[in-house]
């Protein structure tokens, strides 16, 4: 199935967006959220009865679309977002993590890991404080900055230990060879998260010996050693490494731009025009993932107003 409009993310910028959408007419609507409701943003980092206020940082906003917001609370505010759900007929999808956006000739294929699905348009309402998953042993202060979650910041020729056996950590892996000595770890014996055609090509780069796979590995702990990190794993043993990554879970919105083909600025902000579409045709951001600090709840619900008049307008 080949959906109308998919949207990125169940925070209220996606959600107005597939409001909008059902009012403007558009009829096959998918929103996807990774996590298992609406709003985890607010659900999770927001105390109980903490205020949530229209004004944000003293900048008022005037709403523009169909989709109405007020000052209320935590509580208020998510059963808001539920009843604007409740009401529309919109299909949602939770429980599932976007990797990536690809346009592929006038389709987009929105890739988790439950599948791919397709659509004729994208809209992107992902926050911009992305989590990626941590290990459970400290990470010494004095090293972070050889501490990565991507492969954005390794120079070349360095000796690096990439941790994950899923899609992103085989994707990095193979990836950091053409320049660096790269060893892969990963907790099992197999691979249980990559995909066939990664799996496939990292164990083909492992037996060509561009890099080394490191099966049934756990780490004790990590420490700094004269500006290098020194990893001590579970059976005793200690290498030194010139950088680590690990890609155990979680991601990062520069992460996912880059993989989407988004066009970034030298700070790494997506390059979008007054639409809100980016460098890719038909792919279109709404909400906290356009503001360097964070934007309003109202920014992000006029967002995806402009958008979707943007949409209908070339459609």
């Amino acid at each position: 199935m080949i959906y109308d409009l998919i949207i990125v993310g169940g925070g209220p910028g996606g959600i107005a967006s597939a409001v909008e959408a059902y009012i403007f007419k558009i009829k096959n609507i998918l929103l996807i959220e990774k996590g298992n409701n609406h709003s985890q943003t607010i659900r999770m980092y927001y105390k109980d009865s903490k205020r949530v206020d229209k004004i944000y940082k003293k900048q008022e906003i005037t709403l523009i679309g169909n989709v109405d917001f007020f000052d209320g609370t935590k509580e208020s505010t998510l059963d808001h977002f539920e009843t604007i759900l409740d009401n529309e007929i919109i299909n949602t999808l939770y429980n599932t993590e976007v990797d990536r956006v690809l346009k592929e000739g006038d389709t987009f294929k929105v890739v988790t890991r439950k599948g791919d699905y397709f659509a004729k348009n994208v809209i992107v309402s992902i926050g911009r404080m992305g989590r990626p998953n941590k290990p459970a042993y400290p990470i010494p202060g004095s090293i972070r900055k050889i501490i990565n979650h991507n492969p954005y910041d390794c120079r070349g020729k360095e000796k690096i230990l990439v941790v994950g056996g899923g899609d992103s950590g085989v994707e990095y892996a193979c990836q950091l060879t053409t320049e660096n000595d790269v060893t892969l770890a990963i907790r099992g014996g197999k691979f249980k998260d990559a995909n066939e055609i990664n799996e496939e090509m990292v164990i083909r780069y492992d037996q060509e010996e561009r890099l080394r796979i490191r099966y049934s590995t756990d780490i004790e702990s990590i420490e700094g050693d004269e500006g290098k990190v020194k990893v001590n794993y579970k059976n005793g043993f200690s290498t030194i490494y010139d950088r680590i990554i690990y890609a155990i879970g979680g991601t990062t919105p520069v992460d996912f731009l880059k993989k989407s083909n988004i066009e970034m600025d030298e700070k790494k902000r997506p390059i979008y025009n007054d639409k809100y579409e980016t460098s890719v045709k038909g792919l279109y951001l709404a909400g906290d993932i356009i503001y360097d600090r964070g934007g309003s709840i109202a920014m992000a619900i006029n967002h995806a107003y402009d958008v979707m008049q943007d949409i209908v307008k070339k459609n």
